[in-house]
C-alpha cells in the first residue's frame, strides 16, 4: 500500500509540475504584442495548440492575423525566446501555421474589449 501511495504521489506531484509549465507558458504568451495592435498573442487568438512533452519540449502552432505581416519573425523569435525561459523547458519549436485562417471571433472577450469591438 505504501508502494502504491508513494506512486500516486509522484504522479500527482509530475501532473503539478506539468500544470505550472502550461500556466506559466500562457503567462509568458500574454506578455508578447502584435506591435502593431494593442493586445497579446494569446487574447488575440493567435495561439492555437500548446503540446508539452513529458521531457518539457513545448510545441506550439500559431498564427498571424494577415499572412503578410512584416513583423512575423519578431513574434515568432520573442515566442521562442520568452517559453524558453522558463524553468523545466527543454525546448521549444513554434510553427506558423494559417489554418484554420484567423478572425476576429478568435479573440478573447478582453481583446475584443480593449479594441471596442464589442
Amino acid at each position: 500500500m505504501h508502494y502504491l501511495y508513494a506512486s500516486i504521489k509522484a504522479m500527482l506531484s509530475m501532473n503539478n509540475d506539468f500544470l505550472k509549465i502550461e500556466e506559466e507558458i500562457v503567462r509568458m504568451l500574454r506578455t508578447v504584442y502584435d506591435p502593431e495592435i494593442p493586445v497579446n498573442i494569446y487574447d488575440l487568438g493567435l495561439i492555437y495548440k500548446v503540446d508539452v512533452s513529458d521531457e518539457g519540449h513545448v510545441s506550439i502552432d500559431m498564427t498571424l492575423t494577415a499572412p503578410t505581416c512584416p513583423l512575423a519573425d519578431f513574434l515568432l523569435e520573442d515566442v521562442q525566446q520568452k517559453v524558453s525561459s522558463i524553468e523545466g523547458v527543454s525546448g521549444v519549436e513554434v510553427q506558423l501555421v494559417f489554418e484554420p485562417e484567423w478572425n476576429q471571433e478568435m479573440m478573447s472577450e478582453e481583446a475584443r474589449l480593449e479594441l471596442n469591438l464589442m
